[in-house]
């Protein structure tokens, strides 16, 4: 591999200002200046106006594989990832079987060796993610797990919460949970709110997320440890993670680009693509994740990509699953949605940085000597999101014919390079 990018203005920790040129040999950084040549044969990128930076991380992703192969395996999610720009993602164990053994971590690990995006698989807090028995955190740690989470499946046993806390400081693990009480939501298709009310459809609580939030911050007060709260969608939820972290606690979280960029009127015509969990709410709960997002208290910004079949999606409303593919939208939607609020810099942090600082992963370097793991990408540049440009199997999502702005234009790592122009 011998690549040159040209003209290409580097962003990370430090927003530089002038292009500069990047040389890849091998994998590896050789060099950064200006007016870089290269012998013949090697692949030049010329890039005006692009910027790279450290290689994204959408950190929760559901891969489907292995069980549901039919909606995604982890070869069309590396490709959906690297479409997208992420270099690294980490999958959630919501599989069949769970991701809930050794043997399930390294079936994650060794499909995926050689992928040109790289998977951290993430163990189950239970046996099967059925919220029952502790699964087996140290074997899986060992073999690989990044952190803990039954997913999809909120824990709703406070005890079980507790003890995985508890037992996973032995080896500083990481226990995430998605706040989401099924009694209180049960039935619920969308935000409880006017909306809902407008439409004929039982609503999903606020109540719902905000229980479990304060019951897990009780929680993680009594035990310690680190604890994430993974896709916060209610006001009142950043407020009560602003006020744990004010008083010291050990807590991260995270929030998934729909909810920061779009409301529940975005339901009125029943189009099922919108129905997600948790689910779209009001402009004033959107308002406070952006402002939770800005000022801190809300880590990082990840796709929560969930890919269904057709035949699970293309439903009367109240049949429809819950979920929509994100991987390949994520950054347009940040860019077109949020970018008066958030600057490219504040974007690169909150989809590379904050995520593998929050999973204890290593921050890619550029600079002569280091490993390339790198995302290339107009900032700017406008384009229409086309049925071709999905790599998911899954097409559930609501944007074919959305007109973005910021454009992936590749990724490098693990000595591969994918470009997309």
């Amino acid at each position: 591999m011998l690549l040159l990018l040209k003209n290409v203005r580097i962003v990370g920790e430090k927003d530089e200002k002038r292009p500069q040129d990047i040389l890849i040999r091998d994998g590896v950084i050789e060099a950064i200046g200006d007016g870089l040549s290269v012998e013949k044969g090697a692949e030049v990128w010329e890039l005006p106006g692009a910027c790279v930076s450290p290689g994204w991380f959408d950190a929760g992703i559901q891969a489907c594989d292995p069980g549901y192969e039919h909606r995604e395996d982890l070869h069309s999610a590396a490709r959906a990832a690297a479409a997208g720009g992420f270099t690294a993602v980490a999958s959630f164990p919501n599989t069949n079987p769970a991701i809930h053994s050794k043997s399930e971590i390294l079936y994650i690990k060794n499909k995926t060796a050689g992928s040109p995006v790289t998977f951290y698989p993430v163990g189950a807090i239970s046996q099967g993610c059925e919220g029952k028995d502790l699964a087996e955190l140290f074997d899986m740690h060992s073999a690989g797990a990044i952190a803990f989470s039954d997913g999809q499946k909120a824990v709703q046993d406070a005890g079980l919460l507790l003890r995985a806390l508890q037992y996973a400081q032995a080896f500083n693990g990481l226990i995430i949970n998605e706040p989401h009480h099924k009694t209180i939501a049960a039935g619920g298709q969308m935000h409880e709110g006017i909306v809902s009310t407008s439409l004929g459809l039982k609503g999903v609580p606020a109540l719902a997320e905000e229980i479990v939030v304060q019951r897990d911050l009780s929680l993680l007060e009594y035990a310690q440890g680190r604890l994430h709260l993974h896709l916060l969608s209610t006001a009142k939820s950043v407020a009560l993670v602003r006020a744990a972290k004010k008083a010291g606690l050990p807590v991260t979280a995270s929030v998934a680009v729909a909810n920061l960029c779009f409301s529940d009127e975005k339901l009125a015509d029943f189009d099922s693509n919108w129905k997600i969990m948790p689910p779209l709410r009001s402009k004033e709960d959107a308002e406070a994740l952006l402002e939770g997002v800005t000022d801190g208290t809300i880590d990082f910004i990840c796709s929560n990509h969930t890919p269904w079949d057709e035949e699970a999606k293309n439903l009367e409303f109240p049949y429809a699953e819950f979920g929509m593919t994100g991987l390949e939208t994520a950054f347009a939607l940040c860019r077109t949605f949020l970018g008066k609020k958030l600057t490219v810099n504040d974007l690169v942090k909150k989809i590379a940085l904050a995520p593998r600082r929050v999973f204890g992963l290593p921050i890619p370097e550029i600079k002569p000597g280091a490993p390339a793991e790198l995302t290339v990408f107009a900032p700017d540049a406008e384009w229409i999101f086309e049925e071709k440009n999905i790599r998911s199997k899954s097409r559930n999502t609501p944007f074919i014919g959305q007109t973005f702005k910021g454009k992936v234009l590749g990724i490098i790592n693990n000595g591969q390079a994918v470009k997309h122009f």
